[in-house]
């Protein structure tokens, strides 16, 4: 396994670096689903990591923007890694779309609140931070649709992967279970005809 999980991790660096290059609609990316996902099947240091150097590699080449939004950005993919390690025990249907829900509601607040925060935008108020919030919601159907998306692909293939590797396992077990039964038999049957064989003998002697 140890050897398998750092496979798993790169895999999913590159492929969130590259799905950032491809053409898509604003916010409508795979890095929460991406951490999600390392949350609930990886261990925590690869769970925190991945979503952070995808990240960085593909802002390296997109071009990195101004720190203090960054770190929410980063902050708040950091935290749906965190939620994927929570629902890791209680995985199911129910717990991962609303971790995807819960990834997509922290990345609006965090990131809509740093630029409230951090930037002359909107009036430092609370009506200038809820006109904030208000401006950001077509953006955050797009975040939430993507999240739920690429859950669904990431979470849906390797169940389907697993489930049939767990299939074919049970396949071979059972196969050299038989197989071995199958050995025991004849030489128990062998064993037994010996015996009696023996007995003839000693019978016939006898009388």
């Amino acid at each position: 396994m140890k050897k398998v999980i750092p496979g798993l991790a790169i895999a999913f660096v590159v492929l969130g670096v590259v799905l950032r290059f491809a053409p898509h609609f604003p916010n409508f990316a795979p890095i929460a689903a991406i951490a999600l996902f390392g949350g609930v099947y990886l261990n925590k240091k690869y769970a925190l990591i991945i979503p952070i150097v995808a990240m960085a590699i593909s802002d390296y080449f997109i071009g990195f923007y101004d720190i203090k939004l960054m770190l929410g950005v980063y902050l708040s993919f950091v935290l749906v890694g965190v939620v994927g390690l929570i629902i890791k025990k209680k995985k199911n249907i129910f717990t991962v779309i609303g971790g995807s829900v819960l990834g997509s509601v922290l990345f609006f607040l965090i990131t809509n609140f740093s630029v409230w925060a951090f930037y002359n935008w909107y009036p430092h108020t609370l009506s200038g931070l809820s006109q904030c919030f208000l401006m950001a919601v077509p953006f955050f159907r797009n975040t939430l649709l993507g999240d739920l998306f690429y859950v669904a692909v990431l979470f849906g293939v390797y169940e389907l992967i697993t489930a049939r590797a767990r299939r074919k396992y049970l396949v071979i077990e059972k196969a050299q279970e038989k197989n071995i039964i199958g050995s025991i038999l004849p030489r128990e049957f062998e064993n037994r005809i010996n015996k009696h064989q023996i007995n003839e003998n000693v019978i016939t002697k006898k009388y």
